[in-house]
């Protein structure tokens, strides 16, 4: 059977009015089209709804048994097709998964769920590491938010490019590297650490490197800052990785940041995030809240490099 929720509305006024007339001009009806309305109501219920007594009408006993529901389902109805309510974030009840690379998940989450957990008590967050391979978790609302460095793929995820991290090196503050400025050739001749999460040996300081006719040595290829971070702690190896990571590890007496001596474009900040959640005020707030944090993130630990390098 295929209902017309319009037949609801204009039940919900007759019961209410107990008069064709009454409803109609409730609805801003005429009243002949009111009649047509609860001729139809009538087929579909079986059941005459008002029945003329006298001058007036009453509803019958199924008419009154169905009232207060009828009343319901018009409320929720509206409620469902009227616009969202101005978001109360601070009795927001809500998970919300995210999705980015481990080292900048370290940066980003500490902040975000301290900022979080004092405005928005109900919120919860779920992080997730970047796949070896592309997936539509995303998509299919598996995903709240992925942040990344690229800015295309399906035509229903949107992107928005939050900010820059520039790159810089890192190496334990004992290694003879930082005795002295670092330049191309010091560089190129210490051992290297690349994060991968594909077990790739080669990146952008390859290629800047080979433009300058220089070569370094990658000694090991990590799907994770962290692991790259502890080969540079207890070895002469060193890694280049985002400001923001830099300036985190920095705070780490045993390590140091330097400016590298080749020219890198920074790393871009992606968010990603499913088109059709644009108009959900909570993801929404969401967005806000991630954008604030990562450009947070990234002048603190501009400083922290500047301070410590």
């Amino acid at each position: 059977m295929q209902l017309d929720l319009n037949l609801l509305t204009t039940l919900d006024a007759l019961l209410a009015e107990q008069s064709v007339s009454g409803a109609a001009e409730r609805l801003h009806l005429s009243e002949p089209a009111v009649s047509r309305t609860l001729g139809r109501i009538r087929a579909v219920t079986g059941d005459p709804i008002l029945v003329r007594s006298g001058r007036a009408m009453r509803p019958t006993p199924r008419a009154i048994e169905l009232q207060e529901e009828v009343r319901e389902l018009v409320l929720r109805a509206r409620s469902v097709l009227s616009p969202e309510a101005a978001l109360d974030v601070a009795s927001l009840e809500r998970t919300f998964t995210l999705r980015c690379h481990d080292a900048l998940t370290s940066a980003l989450a500490p902040r975000l769920v301290d900022h979080v957990s004092r405005v928005a008590p109900g919120v919860t967050f779920r992080f997730l590491g970047e796949t070896s391979e592309d997936t539509a978790d995303l998509g299919r609302g598996i995903v709240d938010l992925e942040i990344g460095s690229r800015a295309s793929g399906p035509p229903d995820i949107a992107y928005t490019h939050v900010a820059d991290d520039r790159l810089v090196g890192l190496a334990r503050r004992v290694n003879p590297l930082l005795s002295a400025a670092v330049d191309i050739d010091s560089y190129a001749a210490v051992p290297h650490v690349i994060v991968s999460r594909r077990g790739r040996f080669e990146d952008a300081v390859d290629k800047a490197l080979d433009a300058a006719g220089r070569r370094r040595r990658v000694v090991a290829s990590v799907v994770s800052t962290a692991g790259a971070l502890e080969i540079v702690r207890d070895t002469d190896a060193v890694v280049t990785v985002p400001s923001s990571i830099a300036g985190r590890a920095v705070v780490d007496e045993a390590l140091g940041s330097f400016e590298l001596p080749v020219e890198l474009p920074p790393a871009p900040i992606i968010v990603a995030w499913p088109k059709r959640a644009a108009t959900d005020l909570a993801h929404a707030w969401l967005r806000d809240v991630v954008r604030d944090t990562i450009v947070a993130v990234l002048r603190q630990s501009g400083d922290r490099v500047g301070a410590c390098g």
